[in-house]
Order: C-alpha cells, then structure tokens, then sequence
C-alpha cells in the first residue's frame, strides 16, 4: 500500500494526515500546537501522534504552510538588495537597499539603454555584508529578459548570495509589481528553506524515505527544488489547500470552501476541480505582487481572535492565546480569574482586560539561555518597554500584577504591552471564539472552567450570564462567515451595505446555489447559527478537522503558460513571439501561430514529464484569442495553456 503524508503548519495548529495513494483515503490524522520558535517540535509532535506502523510505506510528503504570509504582513523576512535596470520606482518596495542602473528594453523586446554592469559591481562591493538575498527588475523583462539575465551572472560572480529575476515570476507586464514580487521572493528564501529544514529533519528522524512537494498559492504542488527557489510563491500555501482539501475530503468537484482557522477565516472556490485564480496578483497586507493565487476573502476574525468589551462587545482583530488552552498548561489561571479585580469600562480597551494576562513568548530551557534570549531582546527594545518586559515572567501575570511591579497605573504602560506583543516578545492570553464554544459545551479540548469564569467576568459588564454571552458570540462570528460568503460572490457590492441587507432580511433569506464545504476544527457548531443568515447546502465533511494538511497532499501539479504574439513593427511582415524562455522572430504571423501552438505544448508537457506524468494523464486546456486592434493595424494572438497532472497517479 502506498501511503502519503501531508503536513499544514498554521498560525495556531500544525495538522497532518496519512492518505493512500491509491484511492485517496485517509487513514489517520493529527493535530498538535505550532511551535513558532522550534517549528521541528511542532512537526516532530505531530507525526508522533500518527500510527507509526505506517510511515514505512510512505512514498509522498507534500507540505503547506502560512508562514510566507504571515512572515509578509508582519513585514519578516531577511534583508534583501533590489536592482531595477532602466527605470525607478517611486512606492514602497520591500528591499533594504536599492539601486538604478542603466538599461532596460521597450514593448518590443528591443534594448534601450546599454546596461550598467559597473554600477552593479559597485552595490555587490558596497552591500553584500548586511544583505541575505538579490533582486533583479529589468523594464520589460517579460519582452526580453537579457539584462537581468546578465546583472544575475554578475551577481554570482561576486558572490554566493541567492539572485532572483523578475521575469522568473511573472511575465505579466507591470515593473512596479513586478519589483515587489522579486524582492519578497528574495526576502522569503530563508524562511520557506527554514520550513522546509524542519520537515526533512523530522523526515529523517523518523526514517521517512520520500520525495516532498509543496503546495503554491494557485493550489497546484512543486517540488521543494522549485519552493526553495520561487518561496513568494507559497504565500497563501496554507488556504489554498484548505481549498483543494474541503474539495477532495467532500468528494466534490465544484464548491466553495470556509476554512475557520486560529487566526482568520479563509473563503476560496473551486470549479471542475481547478481552483479559481484571482483576475490581478495576490495582495499581501498592502503589497500588490503578480503571484498568481487562488482567489480568497480573508477575514481576521478566527477561533483565537480577541474577546473584549468596552460597552459593547468586540470581537478581533488581534489574535490572542485562548484562556482554556492557557488554563490547561497554568491550571493556577483559574484561580486569577475568580480574584480578577473589576475594570471600569471607562479604562477598558482591547488590551486592558480584567480576563488578559501576559507571559514572554520564549521558555528556554537552561540560564545560558535565557541570559542570551533576554539580552537580545531587550537589545532591540525601547526604554519604555523593556520595564514592562522585565515585569513579566514565564508564568502569566495580569495587567494589575504588573503594575504593583513596575508602580504605574495600568494606563501608563497599555502602549508598551501592545508594542510587545506585536514584536511577539509577549503572549496575550484572553478570552476568544474557542472559550465561548467550551462554555456552550460544542467544543471541548481544554480548561472549560477557565472559559466559564471569563465569560462570567465579560458577561457581566453587558448584563449577560456566561451562556447568553458564549451565545451571542456564537452568533456573531456566524454572522460574520455568512457576510464574507455574500462579500466574496457579491464583489462589486460593499461589506457594509451587505450587512444592512443581512439585518433587515426578515422575510428573505440569501442563496447559495453550489455546496458550502466547512473546514476547521469548530466548525460544525457555527452551522445552526449560519443557516439563519443564508440557504445554502453547508456540509461538514469526515476529517473537517485537517482539511488542510488532505489538501497539501490532494493538490494537482498544475502548469500555466502564456504566449504573446505580435507583429515586430510597421513595414514587415515578421511577428514577434513572447514567452517565458524566449522572443523568437517568425516571418509572418501563420508561422509565429504554428510555432507558438508547437511551443505551449513543449512548455505544458514538458513541465509534466519533469514529475513523471505521462501525456495520457494529464489535462490540457488551450485558449486562444485574436485580436485586430484596429483599422489597417495587424492581427495579434494570445495563447493560454492550463495542464492538470494528479501526484496520486504517480508510480
């Protein structure tokens, strides 16, 4: 029996499962905590919990991972140099250091500017001390990409720095996004390669002799080769296979997913068996790049979101450790939560909480490491905040519990506990979605009594007992799912005006005519709630609970491929030919067509036969459109190619 192993490793949960290969079953799975600062004891946890008589007969580990996103929006990542070759740019770029060269090509692939290699010696010279990585953007690569070509083998001469090209990624036309996406792919390569250590460390050790791929942001599987090179790629890895998992676990070929995680609530569709791509480049935080992603709403409202009330009551953005898990590892929190001091709700804010407390985010194990971890810490700290940080321990304290420390009122310190922990040299432990179900009883895996003492303490400043505020909670984040569900078919229309339609809805109800597929651990308790806002055919299917870690192994290897072909200029007949390996001259526009079908088949094909899949397994779709711009003006083409091989046929 041939058996695969596929691993997520998520803002909260690390999940995985073991498949066979031959009818895509799943025969066990699991779930552990990530561990951001050691993510090999996260994975390591994880796989020990599967039944280890069959990891022998694994012959496939394929992985995804949120870490590229949320390293992105927390604006992580290892220090990276762009060179931009005949043009500048004048908006944000996510390099440490820049540089315009001389250089750069027109529409037609033809040179303009003779390229500066002397300059980019120079910035080598000057900058490879304090830089990880290189970026290179030369103006209208995807037409010609020599130049960066030639300051790429410059690079290599002078260094053994990584170099990325921006014709590498993406040859859509746009240098800006073009520039951001190169840059973030150079600033990624550590973490993804971090990751991918982790897993084949684990791998290793548990004596797992298997190829591994990696889920990209299109829902389609790469080898780790291509991962390590093209990391920007796996941004959005993690809901692209809870996609591809709510399709396979469900059995079904066309539905949209819901995946409630941790930290947000991810909505995506798949169509035929192929995810929908996004029309424009995936945007992160606000970062628009030309990675080709799956379409998803985000919204940052999950099972770890933040509880608080200032008069009314409040659920997120920021995501905070739940008081039930919390109280499972400090079991004294109970305690503290039935002493809490009442708050005015005056003081109150989303930090200032009588349920929060604080714990340093790093335990290390001997003096020598703590001594060094608190050094560094603080190192890179502001004056106001490292009194803070001295007051808080390895056990939880709450905000009052510091005060006495430190002798300040709670006031005058909210600003430096907030810096903390978005430095994530602190924990907040606070009330969530995930308590609110312990107290209903409709999900259980840690303290419920922490959780009921927390919903007693928040309750009571709106006047409600613990089960009627866990109810309206409930309630909230169900109404929250259903709003983003209108919002992501809905595109033109605005959040807030869907709202008011959802309020005043009485006597109608919302449809959704294709299967709302549920992933995530808590999810079947939300649907009551849910059918009140839309009708809809919402399942919840066997194995909901790792519908991610199932989608990073039932994902397709997925190649797309463009070709552009245009005339070469006024006066001739010869037609130029685009592609992502080359700008080839034809002697008239029937040649150029015939070569380019020749060439999309190559391309697809070709990419195939690299994972072993033969012609008769793989799915090839060809779209072809004409264009005459005008009057007199001469025929254009452009051809797309879409090939789909499923991993599961592989021998």
């Amino acid at each position: 029996m041939k058996l695969g192993l596929g691993i997520d490793t998520g803002g909260t949960y690390t999940d995985a499962v073991l498949m066979n290969l031959e009818d895509g079953s799943i025969l066990d799975f699991n779930k552990a905590l990530t561990t951001h600062s050691n993510l090999v004891e996260g994975i390591e946890n994880v796989v020990a919990g599967l039944k280890q008589g069959y990891l022998s007969n694994i012959k496939l580990v394929s992985v995804s991972t949120t870490l590229s996103t949320n390293s992105t929006l927390e604006g992580k990542g290892h220090p990276a140099g762009l060179i931009l070759a005949g043009y500048t740019v004048n908006g944000d770029i996510p390099a440490s250091e820049t540089i315009s060269i001389d250089g750069g090509h027109d529409s037609k692939g033809n040179e303009v500017g003779c390229l500066d290699l002397k300059s980019v010696e120079e910035f080598i010279q000057n900058t490879r001390g304090g830089l990880f990585s290189y970026a290179v953007s030369s103006y209208f690569s995807a037409r010609n990409p020599e130049h960066e070509l030639s300051v790429k083998k410059t690079i290599e001469q002078l260094t053994d720095k990584p170099v990325v090209c921006g014709h590498e990624l993406s040859l859509s036309l746009g240098a800006y996004e073009r520039a951001i996406t190169a840059t973030l792919n150079a600033r990624l390569i550590p973490i993804t390669s971090q990751f991918i250590r982790a897993v084949l460390s684990v791998m290793e050790a548990r004596n797992i002799k298997a190829p591994m791929m990696v889920m990209k942001c299109d829902g389609s599987l790469a080898r780790i080769e291509e991962a390590l090179e093209k990391p920007v790629e796996s941004i959005f890895s993690g809901p692209a296979a809870s996609l591809v998992g709510a399709a396979h676990i469900s059995g079904l070929k066309t539905c949209v997913a819901v995946d409630v995680g941790g930290t947000s609530t991810d909505i995506a569709l798949i169509e035929d068996g192929v995810p929908e791509i996004s029309e424009s480049g995936a945007v992160v935080g606000n970062l628009k790049t030309m990675v080709k992603a799956v379409r998803i709403r985000t919204s940052a409202m999950g099972g770890d979101s933040h509880v608080w009330v200032q008069k009314k009551l409040y659920i997120g953005p920021n995501r905070v450790v739940p008081l039930c898990l919390a109280a499972s590892e400090y079991p004294f929190l109970e305690d503290r939560l039935r002493k809490a001091e009442r708050i005015s709700d005056r003081m109150m804010d989303d930090i200032f909480q009588p349920t929060s407390f604080f714990v340093r985010s790093e335990n290390p194990e001997s003096d020598d490491d703590m001594q060094n971890l608190n050094y560094s810490i603080e190192f890179e700290l502001e004056n106001h905040e490292r009194q803070i940080f001295a007051a808080i321990g390895y056990e939880p304290v709450s905000v009052y519990e510091i005060a006495e420390t430190v002798g300040k009122h709670p006031l005058q310190f909210v600003k430096a506990l907030r810096s903390l922990v978005q430095k994530r040299c602190i924990y907040h432990i606070g009330f969530t979605p995930t308590d609110a179900l312990h107290v209903l009883g409709e999900y259980e895996m840690w303290n419920s009594n922490a959780s009921i003492r927390g919903a007693e303490l928040l309750g009571s400043y709106l006047g409600l007992d613990p089960v009627s505020f866990s109810r309206k909670i409930k309630r909230s984040f169900a109404k929250n799912i259903a709003l983003d569900l209108l919002a992501f078919f809905a595109k033109d229309f605005k959040r807030e005006d869907l709202e008011k339609l959802l309020e005043n809805s009485r006597f109608t109800k919302f449809k959704i005519d294709i299967p709302v597929v549920m992933i995530g651990a808590p999810v079947r308790a939300y649907v009551p709630e849910l059918r009140e806002f839309i009708d809809a055919d919402i399942r919840v299917p066997e194995f909901h609970e790792v519908g991610n870690a199932a989608g990073a192994l039932a994902g397709n290897i997925i190649k797309r491929s463009e070709i552009l072909i245009r005339p070469a200029g006024s006066g001739t007949e010869q037609y130029y030919v685009f592609s992502e390996v080359e700008r080839r001259v034809a002697d008239n526009y029937h040649e150029a067509v015939d070569y380019g079908l020749e060439l999309m088949g190559k391309l697809i094909f070709g990419h195939m036969d690299g994972y072993g899949l033969p012609k008769e397994q793989v799915r090839f779709d060809l779209e072809r459109k004409d264009f005459t711009p005008g009057f007199g003006a001469q025929k254009e083409t452009r051809l797309m190619g879409l090939g789909i091989g499923n991993p599961l046929k592989l021998k």
